[in-house]
């Protein structure tokens, strides 16, 4: 037999319906599913049968056709008895009437029967959109097609008549096309059914909400790669969320198979859509399917097969053809007779990657190229994901992180990542969610203030979590304070789940304890579930897993439709049931409630490998909280990260006391809490990566302690922050400020901090999330750039703009930078290397990497090097590039002239103004000093010269580019630099240096420096002006630079800058606030 062919007879038509009178019944009408019965009457003669096309019978009363066929007849007998032809004897007037009476009663019936049934037909044909019946479009012969394509026209008829014209259209439609067009409409129908409704976070309680309705558009973008990124995901949450917020292309769910990108000439065939848990992967491709079969969108699309892994897990022990395959999980493409898709343009969805246990060997896998030809699933997935199968289908995959690998890059033309929610996405949810707009805006008012839950509301499941712990907040503690951290917010979550379970299944109140024992165990078993598959890594979980565990899959099914937010079981077509916690964060929470339960009741530490009884109860609840942080610290990826969060929130009194009658003992030591803390704090200060000391932090967090980082921002906010003393978890604790706040990661200026290698390296993590890093002048080597090259090489690191003039370098450095330059994934736009003693060598390696990855820079700087005539001719060559986007590049001025080390290369002669001087100032070596006396000095009148203040400018302009001296003092001075239309006359203060805006100051003192630009003084930190009595300028106008420095022993020490755009030349300056005060302009 064909594959293709279908056993199944089509559902014939019943002869009798609800609505038809009992006494129009002479007998037992058909089985639909099977046709007649033995014995049925003849009034259930099949359509398919040669006894109903003897005779043809016609509406005109007392006529009977001469026996045969009539092809031409507009309604064929469907269900008529078959009429027996005289034999010798003609019959009597009588017989014969009784005979035609008997006959047409019969006749009637059916024909009555046969119009009841095709209009119910019809019927559910408008509603469905579809033919109700896709077998009798083959199965049906041409008599049949014929009886009831007149009898369409009937019906098509009245309803015009009723003036239904609409309908009429609508059905002349669908019964218009061809079987494959049929099959189509029924799918459309199907998906339509199956995803117009979804259940947030649950498969089948709760009230089902429309799709389109609660739909909020995803912040979809193409990039990425199918490199695997197995940290914690909750850390790429974290990456993601502090990427610098500025516009960025995004992609509508309907348009994944479009070409984003202007220069993208190939057509898509295969995209990867990455996400973490929770981000909303599975719904994006729901709504794609929805707004298809809805004909929305990519109405050239004729047929999606959404698809899950799970699905095709369960039955990775079996064979199929491509073409069996769809008919098993697409029934009505078999019912159609589609043997074939190839003529089709076909979308397959496969989602959740992460989930395959299919074994996908795209090295060694049999090649396929027959649709017909049956062989394993895995081996069907791998032929299509290739290509050697149907290459003319579309594919969709979807996948978390650390699954992205197992396909082979080659294999996929588009990567796209979901990055969750954006902060008005949030609102927007909340406000959804929420209609008392006062909770709303509480609720979205709370999460701005409490770093760690907006962050996971970047996640769309979480947001769901949040609101429906918020919502049981508000019933039962309106008014008090609402949960802050993780903890309190998972502990109301869960809170909620057992009340629910309370009152709908158990029948209770709402006053009721609900932490019945029932309840109780059904929350231990699926605890002990959870932290046994954390141990594995299992987030979809078999019957096989269950077993393992001791749970019998009937309880498991049970718990999953009690607890229906927490654990739910998932049934694809024809298979056993899966089972799953509906999100990472749920079974991580459960999994930390395990190992507290068990510690609380039995004294076990379940995270050591070898039990030891302790002396004291207190001893070992201390050892059970750092042993926890020091396994977490082991795990290369983060994994248990936040498994330890919870664990240590559970360890405070407050959030025991939410957990009673859940927690049998509660309360916890404030002496084990203070020496956790301090064990943190210990770990913080080993130097450890910046992920894992900010997960520290949210551990102390968890632990309500925020000592180091309220002592962190009391300097910031002081301005009073010493970088040159901070302890390594110091350093820490402003990495996790800078980046909690984002307040610098749109423009991060390392010199605020502290010019330096060491302070770059330590605030690493904050230049990978900024979107523009400035650099310059901050005595940076080659062992920084290596660290940048590796920044660069990062596929969450959000630099577009690169400052680093001023450093030196060398060609090492460009070298080590080019590295990180040539990375797929290095997204620089700008980068200046001005300054930074680069020559030939460098710029051959610069040329080389924009070779590699030219489509992203567009702006090079490397003036004020030495890159020699063949340098400057690479670099040009990359200018000239039609392929490459770099369209700025600036190599002038160049010359060996510029390859002396540090800001002592723009050297500027200065010599002091006598026409400027006020007249208590007295000028010496050759107008290179100048002191403050109490004499007045004979000097003539000027217009030029400061009549009041005790001030002068020089007498030359500061060069158009780049100027750099220094100065000696001694006393209090203030040194400047002014506009020449500064303000000399009169005693106010704005002829002061500084007090105006016309002029820029710092003053040197025996204490602390300050700077002052129209009249905002600001006093540098008392560490940073080691008084040296001697102080460097360094102004570059076109960038609108101006920087102080201290210099000592010939090494500059950063005091600060001003970022500004200068409009007018610029003439230094100086101020002498006490007598005996000195300054004397230096040479080299």
């Amino acid at each position: 037999m064909d594959q293709c062919e279908d056993t199944e007879e089509g559902a014939l038509p019943s002869k009798t319906t609800d609505s038809t009178p009992e006494a129009l019944s002479p007998g037992p009408g058909p089985d639909p599913e099977h046709g007649c019965k033995p014995g049925s009457g003849p009034s259930c003669v099949s359509f398919k049968s040669d006894q109903s096309m003897d005779h043809r019978m016609l509406f005109k009363k007392g006529c009977i056709s001469q026996p045969g066929p009539d092809p031409g007849s507009p309604l064929d007998p469907g269900s008529g008895p078959r009429v027996e032809e005289p034999k010798s004897e003609v019959p009597s007037g009588h017989e014969l009437q009784t005979s035609l009476d008997s006959i047409f009663m019969t006749l009637e019936e059916n024909i009555i029967t046969f119009v009841k049934n095709e209009l119910k037909k019809f019927q559910k044909d408008l509603t469905a959109n579809y033919p109700e019946s896709l077998e009798s479009l083959r199965d049906e012969d041409e008599e049949q097609r014929k009886s009831k394509e007149a009898f369409l026209r009937i019906t098509l008829n009245f309803m015009r008549r009723m003036n239904e014209e609409v309908l009429a259209e609508r059905l002349q439609s669908i019964h218009s096309g061809t079987p494959a067009e049929a099959c189509q409409r029924k799918l459309k129908f199907n998906l339509q059914q199956k995803f117009q409704c979804v259940f947030e976070g649950i498969a089948k309680a709760g009230n089902p909400t429309f799709l389109n309705e609660i739909y909020t558009e995803l912040y979809i973008t193409e990039g990425g790669a199918t490199t695997v990124n197995d940290e914690h995901e909750v850390r790429q949450i974290e990456a993601a969320f502090r990427k610098p917020n500025r516009p960025e292309p995004t992609i509508a769910c309907e348009d994944i198979f479009k070409r984003q990108k202007a220069d993208r000439d190939e057509p898509i065939r295969t995209v990867m859509t990455k996400g973490v848990a929770g981000i909303g992967k599975t719904v994006v491709t729901q709504k794609f399917s929805l707004d298809w079969a809805e004909e929305k969108a990519n109405k050239d699309i004729e047929f999606t097969f959404p698809l899950t892994f799970r699905e095709l897990n369960v039955l990775k022990e079996k064979t199929f053809s491509l073409v069996e395959l769809v008919h098993h999980f697409f029934p009505e493409t078999k019912k159609a007779g589609i043997c074939n898709f190839e003529d089709f343009q076909v979308v397959f969805i496969f989602d959740g990657l992460d989930e395959c246990r299919l074994h996908l060997d795209f090295k060694n896998a049999q090649i396929l190229t027959d649709v017909t030809e049956s062989t394993s699933v895995d081996v069907l997935v791998t032929n299509l994901i290739t290509g050697n199968l149907l290459p003319s289908a579309l594919l969709w995959i979807t996948t978390r992180p650390a699954a992205a690998n197992q396909i082979p890059a080659e294999c996929v033309d588009m990567v796209t990542e979901i990055r969750g929610f954006t902060d008005p996405q949030k609102e927007e949810y909340f406000k959804k969610r929420f209609k008392d707009r006062k909770q709303a805006s509480r609720i979205i008012s709370h999460i701005k203030k409490s770093q760690s839950l907006h962050i996971m509301c970047h996640i769309p499941i979480f947001c769901w979590i949040t609101a429906t712990g918020m919502e049981g907040f508000f019933k039962t503690r309106e008014g008090a304070q609402l949960p802050k951290t993780l903890t309190e917010m998972y502990i109301h979550f869960l809170v909620v789940q057992a009340k629910v379970k309370n009152i709908k299944y158990d029948g209770g109140a709402e006053t009721d304890p609900h932490w019945s024992p029932q309840t109780r165990k059904m929350i231990e078993s699926l605890a002990k579930l959870a932290f046994e598959q954390l141990q594995k890594g299992n987030l979809i979980i078999y019957e096989s897993d269950l077993t393992e565990c001791g749970i019998d899959i009937k309880a498991a099914s049970m718990y999953s439709g009690v607890f229906t937010q927490v654990f739910k079981e998932e049934r694809g077509l024809y298979q056993e049931k899966v089972f799953c916690f509906i999100h990472l964060t749920v079974l991580e929470f459960l999994a930390a409630l395990h190992v507290h339960l068990t510690f609380s009741e039995t004294g076990v530490n379940l995270l050591l490998e070898e039990q030891t009884t302790a002396q004291t109860s207190e001893c070992t609840e201390m050892h059970l909280y750092q042993s926890a942080v020091d396994k977490a610290l082991e795990s290369p990826n983060g994994h248990l990260d936040l498994f330890l969060r919870f664990l240590l929130g559970l360890s405070l009194e407050t959030n025991q006391s939410l957990l009673q009658g859940l927690l049998t003992q509660t309360g916890s030591s404030s002496r084990s809490n203070q020496t956790t803390v301090e064990h943190i704090k210990k770990r913080v200060n080993e130097n450890l990566s910046a992920e894992r000391s900010i997960n520290l932090f949210h551990c102390l967090n968890e632990l309500n302690d925020r000592s180091l980082v309220d002592q962190i921002q009391q300097y910031l906010n002081s301005g009073g922050l010493s970088t040159d003393e901070l302890s390594p978890a110091q350093w820490s604790a402003l990495v996790f400020i800078l980046l909690s706040s984002g307040k610098d990661l749109e423009v991060f200026d390392l010199q605020k901090y502290s010019a330096s290698e060491e302070a770059l390296l330590r605030l690493l993590p904050v230049v990978k999330a900024s979107n523009k890093a400035l650099l310059g002048g901050c005595n940076l080597s080659k062992r920084s750039c290596e660290a940048l090259s590796s920044v660069l090489s990062s596929q969450d690191c959000g630099l577009t703009e690169l400052d680093l003039s001023n450093n030196d370098l060398l060609d090492s450095g460009a070298k080590l930078l080019s590295v990180g330059l040539e990375s797929p994934h290095c997204k620089l736009e700008t980068l200046r290397l001005s300054g930074c003693l680069i020559k030939e060598e460098g710029c051959a390696s610069l040329a080389l990497a924009l070779r590699s990855n030219p489509s992203h820079l567009r702006e090079l700087d490397v003036s004020y090097n030495y890159p020699g005539e063949s340098g400057v001719a690479l670099l040009l060559g990359s200018l000239e590039d039609p392929e490459w986007t770099l369209s700025t590049l600036r190599v002038h001025p160049s010359g060996v002239q510029w390859l002396t080390p540090g800001l002592r290369k723009y050297f500027c002669e200065h010599t002091l103004d006598p026409n400027t001087a006020s007249k208590f100032l007295k000028l010496s070596d050759n107008n290179k000093k100048a002191t403050r006396v109490k004499e007045e000095q004979a000097y003539p009148y000027h217009q030029d010269r400061f009549d009041f203040w005790p001030e002068l400018l020089c007498n030359t302009t500061l060069k158009s580019y780049r100027c750099y001296w220094e100065v000696e003092w001694s006393g209090k001075v203030d040194i400047s630099v002014a506009y020449r239309g500064m303000k000399r006359r009169g005693d106010s203060g704005d002829t002061l240096f500084g007090e105006n805006d016309q002029s820029w100051s710092l003053r040197c003192t025996v204490g602390p420096y300050s700077v002052c630009h129209n009249k905002k003084r600001t006093v540098l930190p008392l560490s940073s002006t080691v008084s040296s009595g001697r102080v460097a300028v360094y102004v570059d106008q076109p960038a609108g630079c101006l920087s102080f420095y201290t210099v000592s022993s010939d090494d500059l020490i950063h005091l600060h800058t001003f970022n500004t755009t200068f409009t007018e030349p610029l003439y230094a300056g100086f101020g002498f606030c006490h007598n005996e005060s000195i300054i004397t302009v230096c040479g080299l």
